[in-house]
């Protein structure tokens, strides 16, 4: 069993920071590529960041310049640092992962999701 806990969401005023953390637990044998997607109200779910196994990054053109994603591979754990908030990035966020099970079999999985609210 594998699961991905998300947390770090919260409600922060517009200009502020969050940092959201996805730690990955159980039986793991590698993850890699990890994602981080959010859905608003009425919308669908957008890529929002994604980082491979070596840290190669990639941003959706909305959040470029102020969203950095990292990840600790000894902690099996993902970071997406969110500066320069805006109400637009108003969501629930998730991480998503690419993870090889001690079996060998190689799944994906989704966190439960965190809420993030910019607001004055």
């Amino acid at each position: 069993q594998v699961q991905l806990v998300e947390s770090g969401g919260g409600l922060v005023q517009p200009g502020g920071s969050l940092r959201l953390s996805c730690a990955a637990s159980g039986s793991i044998f590698s993850i890699y590529a990890m994602g981080w997607y959010r859905q608003a109200p009425g919308k669908q779910r957008e890529l929002v960041a994604s980082i491979t196994s070596d840290g190669m990054t990639n941003y959706a053109d909305s959040v470029k310049g102020r969203f950095t994603a990292s990840r600790d591979n000894a902690k099996n754990t993902g970071y997406l640092q969110m500066n320069s908030l805006k109400p637009e990035d108003t969501a629930v966020y998730y991480c998503n992962a690419d993870i090889r099970a001690i079996s060998k079999r190689l799944y994906n999985y989704w966190g439960q999701g965190t809420q993030v609210t910019v607001s004055s």
